[in-house]
């Protein structure tokens, strides 16, 4: 009688190792849950606006049966309902513990070349355009964003910047995406370290954690209590922030049985921001149901007010007549769901599409009745912050 084969053990991985294996065209995706890191393609995920949770649930238990390891599926969807989407069933997935702060990642180097899209006072003049669209009509509140390209004498090094990002702040939402599209003249990269939780699931447990309202963060302790205090005392940030609140609650409210959501907004830091926020979580009425997983949730979360406004579709409309460059996966979602509907999808925020020798960087600001254009335009230099400060130019907003 022939003895069964032994098991074969599981690969364990440590969260700095899959951060160094990382390379660009990789998918790569971190937070205070775990480290990921996946290669290759086993299946594309096509489908429309809507309906790509479906689609990935019948992709990954295909991907089950052909011997697919916790097959899972990740990538990035854009802003817009027809915006591209980068989601793939990945052929080898790993995964590790959350990442820590690491020792200093070496800086990029180089001379850098720095171009705002569009030019600061063509900004300012689009938010005082909202703030009469808002006084004259149905809008309520709109997320106006803009663009810094920067550009050096050589390609950029993806890896490290990535590296310098999650050793920067280990808590924030790390991500590295490859979004190349055809004729794309050389391959791009949409990398980050977003602060905001879009919708985590962890089987019937759902959380969100929506962000509006914001104060840059400073080095001296008293003027950045000052600034927390201010922030919670403010009509025009508040307002901003239920704004998002309210919607993220209503939607999930239709998947859940029981919902927790506080009556109050908190502040959390970043290393460059402080926000005002509201954690939300609930009980799935279905769990079963692929409209409940964690990409189904994300998608019928999509675009919340933190970066569109209210009412979505008015909002939407606006945005695209007032801005002069296409936001493309900036203000969507990334993350990755697996076979038991189980994930993790984040927005967007906090980072920059890379592409040779150039690094987009993008940022917005809410706008709503009692904004000032002036402070809006400073609100987003703030924001560029966290990608500045990787690539070694803080303070060059």
């Amino acid at each position: 009688m022939s003895s069964p084969a032994p098991a074969r053990p599981r690969p364990v991985h440590q969260a700095a190792d899959l951060l160094a294996a990382y390379l660009p065209g990789s998918f790569y995706y971190s937070s205070a849950r775990g480290s990921l890191l996946a290669d290759g393609v086993y299946s594309p995920v096509h489908a429309a606006p809507g309906n790509r949770a479906r689609a990935a649930a019948e992709i990954l238990d295909a991907a089950l049966v052909a011997g697919v390891a916790e097959p899972v599926v990740a990538g990035a969807i854009g802003f817009r309902p027809d915006a591209p989407s980068s989601l793939v069933v990945p052929a080898v997935v790993r995964r590790a513990g959350a990442p820590e702060r690491g020792g200093p990642v070496a800086p990029l180097g180089g001379a850098w070349s720095i171009s705002p899209r569009p030019a600061p006072e063509v900004y300012t003049s689009a938010v005082a355009r909202a703030l009469d669209e808002i006084r004259d009509g149905d809008l309520r509140k709109i997320v106006l964003a803009r663009c810094l390209d920067v550009t050096g004498g050589d390609p950029v090094a993806v890896p490290r910047l990535l590296a310098r990002l999650v050793h920067a702040d280990p808590a924030a939402h790390a991500f590295a995406v490859d979004v190349s599209a055809p004729g794309d003249p050389a391959p791009r990269t949409l990398l980050g370290a977003s602060p905001e939780l879009l919708v985590s699931r962890r089987g019937r447990v759902v959380t969100a954690n929506p962000l509006a309202g914001s104060r840059p963060r400073v080095a001296d302790d008293a003027e950045n209590a000052r600034r927390i205090d201010e922030l919670l005392a403010s009509g025009k940030d508040r307002d901003e922030h239920a704004h998002v609140a309210a919607q993220v609650a209503e939607v999930l409210g239709r998947f859940c049985v029981d919902l927790d959501v506080p009556a109050e907004p908190e502040v959390i830091g970043t290393p460059t921001m402080w926000h005002l926020s509201t954690r939300i979580s609930g009980r799935l009425a279905d769990p079963g149901d692929a409209g409940s997983s964690a990409l189904g949730l994300a998608e019928a979360l999509h675009p919340t007010p933190a970066v569109c406004g209210v009412p979505t579709a008015l909002a939407r409309d606006t945005i695209a007549a007032l801005e002069p460059e296409d936001r493309g996966y900036y203000a969507g979602l990334v993350g990755w769901t697996d076979q038991d509907g189980d994930g993790e999808w984040v927005v967007t925020i906090r980072c920059a599409e890379v592409r040779d020798r150039t690094v987009r960087l993008f940022a917005g600001a809410g706008v709503v009745t009692g904004s000032d254009p002036e402070a809006e335009l400073a609100e987003t230099g703030a924001k560029f912050g966290t990608l500045l400060r990787a690539l070694g130019l803080e303070g060059a907003a």
